[in-house]
């Protein structure tokens, strides 16, 4: 059985830091891509942050600069360290792996809120 389980969200005021973090369990930890997905109230899920198998990064324009992805291929982990965080990043963000194109393996976690307010 799969599961990714997130932690780390909570509340925290504008310009202040959160660090999520996703295990998984089920998978083959190491051949996935890992991302962090976030959707807000009344908009679509939206791609923050992908980590290939290989290590390589990729951001949404808005978090570049600001947040930070990596993984922990011996402890099955993937974070989102994000700083300087803004009203705007308000949403939950959710942790995906994915086996790639045309595998069909494509698994989510059950999200975690976070808040940033004043």
């Amino acid at each position: 059985q799969v599961q990714l389980v997130e932690s780390g969200g909570g509340l925290v005021q504008p310009g202040g830091s959160l660090r999520l973090s996703c295990a998984a369990s089920g998978i083959v930890f190491r051949f996935y891509a890992m991302g962090w997905y976030r959707q807000a109230p009344g908009k679509q899920r939206e791609l923050v942050a992908v980590i290939t198998n290989g290590g390589n990064t990729n951001y949404v324009d808005s978090v570049k600069g600001r947040f930070t992805i990596s993984r922990d291929n011996a402890k099955n982990t993937v974070d989102l360290q994000m700083n300087s965080l803004k009203p705007d990043d308000t949403a939950v963000y959710y942790c995906n792996a994915n086996r790639g194109m045309g595998t069909g393996l494509n698994y989510w976690g059950q999200g975690t809120q976070v808040s940033v307010s004043s």
